[in-house]
């Protein structure tokens, strides 16, 4: 453990983990999308849905979609500011079941290019969060370090096909984990690195057959 586990973090309050950890889920989930989503429908489970309004749970996670870190002042404004610059942000208790955790939100985020992104991320106390399904698929990132997600097909060769692009462009991985539906099916990469990914790196990788597509999510604050 160390000081910042103990202190908590710099944070607009009343929690650190429905309020700061809240904007971070929204940081890291508009840094998934690629982009600051103008729409987002967002499902609130267990003690987020019980608490929310009373936490600022909702004012938070609105003002980490649109970019604010967890220190900003104008959090506790986030919603009155987010209609009056057109986001249309939507709130709603849920049920996620049991064995997930009490502090998450499932976000469908509409950016304005159209695309769309379904996250869900719970917010683990501290002010840290974790990031635990994008699209369906079963990731697992918290947003501390850059992150490269690849779906790709699960046959031999392909994490060493990745991992010699990286090391040809000095971009060293930190941690990696692979998630799969099945053997032989579609799996995906989940790579934590020490430093940014270029973009003509990530478009390198996109062009290995095996590879469906890659999305590179920097660290948020």
């Amino acid at each position: 453990m160390n000081l910042f586990d103990i202190i908590g973090p710099v944070m607009i309050g009343p929690s650190s983990s429905h309020t700061a950890g809240a904007c971070r889920l929204g940081l890291l989930a508009a840094a998934i999308l690629g982009q600051k989503p103008v729409k987002a429908d967002i499902l609130l489970h267990g003690s987020f849905a019980r608490t929310y309004k009373g936490h600022g749970t909702d004012r938070a996670l609105a003002a980490g979609l649109m970019g604010w870190a967890p220190d900003d002042v104008r959090i506790p404004q986030a919603l009155s500011i987010a209609g009056k610059e057109g986001y249309g942000f939507t709130f709603r208790p849920g049920d996620l079941g049991d064995m997930v955790h009490p502090n998450t939100a499932s976000f469908h985020l509409t950016g304005a290019d159209g695309g769309t992104c379904d996250v869900i991320g719970s917010s683990i106390g501290g002010g840290q969060v974790k990031v635990t399904s994008i699209d369906g698929f079963a990731v697992e990132l918290t947003g501390v370090l850059p992150v490269l997600l690849i779906p790709h097909r699960d046959q031999p060769g392909v994490i060493a096909l990745v991992s010699s692009i990286l090391a040809m462009h000095q971009v060293n991985i930190a941690s990696m984990r692979v998630f799969r539906n099945n053997k032989g099916g579609l799996a995906t990469m989940v790579l934590e690195c020490d430093e940014t990914v270029a973009p003509d790196v990530v478009h390198q990788l996109e062009r290995l057959d095996p590879v469906r597509t890659v999305r590179f999510v920097n660290r948020v604050a």
